[in-house]
């Protein structure tokens, strides 16, 4: 069995609960079956150890964004875009999107320009975005329209069923995350059981929002395991289908060419 973590942040990880090296991490990963991993940049001034991890091994994966929250950071034009991600290791453009939770939605006319950047890069470069939206979805699915975004996946889904189903119309992919074990979130779960099953995908957004059952400490790629688990229980289906589904997907939406 193999499952893949489709939206880490391994830069970010503190890497002393996991042995103290990428590679015990990526033991502690394998021991629950999580072999490959998509580590998402969010700024420009960490990009190269985003790539650094992606160059060094084989079972990481990389991408080149600035995420909706980061501020006073490089804000990338069309052409830098363009240019990162034209390493192979670089397989998405993103994280980006629209976040109204953090940052004020009538002080956010950048925000959006950002976000109409990053498409406008993931349309010309053939890449799929990674779409974080909170406190924004319609401004987001919006966009995501009028600028004609192609492909891509809204990661850490959270939203109700009709935002799904307008991503979805667009032909983007949906990613749960470890809030779809949280106690809170059954009508996070009732979504997940409508989601078409060629559309569906796994991750952890680690070091952040640690699934059930180690909700409160670190959070690891290796609990994509436990996404994956309650997802099985919710759709009705094995661990085992819901890791094929996902790696499958993961490499349609990602590596259509491979």
């Amino acid at each position: 069995m193999k499952i893949i973590d489709s939206h880490c942040h391994i830069d970010r990880l503190n890497l002393e609960h996991f042995g103290g090296s990428i590679e015990s991490m990526l033991e502690h990963a394998a021991e629950l079956s999580v072999r490959e991993f998509l580590c998402v940049c969010i700024d420009l001034e960490n990009f190269e150890d985003v790539l650094l991890l992606a160059e060094k091994h084989d079972a990481i994966y990389a991408s080149v964004g600035v995420h909706p929250t980061s501020c006073d950071c490089l804000d990338p034009t069309v052409e830098e875009l363009l240019k990162l991600s034209s390493h192979d290791k670089i397989i998405a453009i993103g994280e980006t999107g629209l976040d109204y939770f953090h940052i004020d939605k009538d002080d956010s006319d950048w925000q959006r320009e950002r976000f109409k950047r990053h498409i406008q890069a993931s349309n010309i470069s053939g890449k799929p975005m990674i779409i974080h939206t909170r406190d924004a979805k319609q401004d987001t699915i919006r966009m995501m329209q009028e600028e004609n975004a192609q492909k891509g996946v809204m990661h850490c889904f959270s939203e109700d069923w009709e935002t799904a189903e307008a991503a979805l119309d667009l032909g983007f992919y949906i990613s749960f995350s470890g809030i779809v074990t949280f106690k809170s979130a059954q009508s996070l779960r009732d979504v997940a059981k409508k989601v078409p099953s060629d559309r569906l995908l796994v991750e952890t957004d680690s070091p952040y929002l640690t699934p059930v059952p180690y909700r409160g400490k670190p959070n690891s790629p290796a609990y994509t395991y436990y996404v994956a688990e309650k997802l099985a229980e919710v759709r009705g289906t094995t661990i085992n289908d819901i890791a094929n589904i996902t790696t499958q997907n993961f490499n349609n939406l990602f590596m259509p060419n491979n």
